[in-house]
This record gives C-alpha cells, structure tokens and sequence, in this order.
C-alpha cells in the first residue's frame, strides 16, 4: 500500500486550505511581527502555500474555505476555489465543510487538507507526501514539531474526519489515519506560528510572497536576524529599527 501501480493511472488530490480572516490569523505572531505585518505574513503565507500546491502533479485543484475578501481575491488569482465558511464553526467544521462541497459535485474524489502556514512548500514535496499517501484510507503528516499536523488526506469513500488543532497528530492517529513518515520533506512540515517557525521557514527558503514581504530574496543563514522589528520569545528584539 502507499503506492501507485505500475500500470495504474496516478491519483490527484483536491487539497482543502483553510483560512481564517486575516485580522485574526497568525496570532501567535503579533509578538515578533506586530499587528500591523501579522495579516500581511498570514496572506503570504497563504499565498506561495497554495501557488507551490498548484504547481503539483498530483495536485488537481485547491479548494481554499475563507470569508476573508481580500485573501478570497488574491488566491482566486492563484487558480484556488475560494468557499465561504458557512458552518463557522471553528478549522475542523471548516475542512470538513470544504470536502464535502468538493465531494458533491465529484463523490469519488480523493480529498487532502492542508495547512495555509506553509511558506516554504516545495511541489515536489507535497507531491512525495500525496504519493505515499497514495492507498491508504486516510494518512496524515505531522508537523515539524512532531506534535500537530500539516497534511491530511481520505481517499475515495473514506471520510476526511479532520482533527486539527493542538496535539492533533496523536488525534489523527489514534483515529486509524496512517502516519506517513518520509525523509526529506522539511518544507511541508514546516508550519509557521510563532517567530522561531517563521526563522526556521526562512532558513529552508520561502516562497516569492513571503520573501518579498520579509525583506529576504534568497534563503538567509539561519543565525542571521529578521528584518524589521522582530521579537524572539524571549521578547528583545532583533534586527532592523526599534
């Protein structure tokens, strides 16, 4: 299991990306970004997430769940199928809201959610990690932390039965989802919450959007300081002008 036959056509995934409005996104950022770059970096974010998920092969098509205007515009740009949160519930009501509707119009679709805080996502990861997800009823990735999950996915007739949020890798499981465990796929483990995450996505090399709003055209030292007025944890800033 895991894999694609030799004579059998490769599946393509519909990935389902959710997004919050981005004056409430990426809060845990505020501490080393402030709140007036926050929305800025969540939409970056969200942006070279979704265009590096796109470009896959094994990617048919992202279905992004927003009530966000802005970011609804900006990733409809990108090719994405922007869908109102209706359920407003909360990110799991949200995912599983999102593989529905793509499942109504196609039942036998096979569905994966992924993370919009992944802005150092190279294709040809997500593509290894939709591969190995390839045959399984549901799999999933954790996240760089080893604690949360990046990746989600249900193949035909199984149902996404999303768990995010906090300790969501022993959650996913427990709940029978195989744990894809491949080396080398940094980037799509590489979620971004807090200043040290967003160091550590910078250090493997981000996508043109976050780059661009960072001040950072190619991948830094890892040692080197943000630009601006970033803050690490223990609250002293670093880099730029105070």
């Amino acid at each position: 299991m895991g894999s694609v036959g030799r004579n059998a056509s490769p599946v393509v995934w519909t990935l389902v990306v959710p997004l919050k409005p981005l004056s409430r996104a990426k809060s845990r950022l505020s501490s080393a970004a402030g709140d007036a770059l926050r929305p800025g970096l969540a939409l970056a974010f969200a942006k070279d997430t979704v265009g590096a998920a796109l470009a896959g092969r094994r990617v048919g098509g992202v279905t992004v769940v927003t009530d966000d205007p802005l970011a609804g515009r900006e990733l409809a740009a990108l090719g994405a199928r922007i869908l109102p949160d209706t359920p407003g519930r909360g990110l799991n009501a949200a995912l599983a809201h999102g593989a529905r509707t793509v499942r109504e119009g196609r039942p036998r679709a096979p569905v994966a959610a992924l993370n919009a805080d992944l802005p150092a996502l190279r294709t040809a990861d997500l593509d290894q990690v939709l591969e190995a997800a390839t045959g399984f009823p549901r799999a999933f990735l954790a996240d760089a932390a080893g604690v949360g999950t990046t990746l989600l996915a249900a193949a035909p007739g199984s149902d996404l039965a999303p768990a995010f949020g906090g300790a969501s890798r022993a959650r996913h499981r427990a709940s029978g989802a195989y744990e894809i465990e491949l080396p080398g796929v940094e980037s799509v483990r590489r979620d971004v919450d807090t200043g040290e995450d967003l160091r550590a996505a910078l250090a493997l090399g981000v996508g043109t959007h976050t780059a661009r709003l960072c001040g950072t055209p190619r991948p830094p030292d890892p040692r080197a300081t943000l630009p601006g007025a970033w803050r690490v944890p223990g609250g002293e800033s670093v880099g730029g002008a105070d």
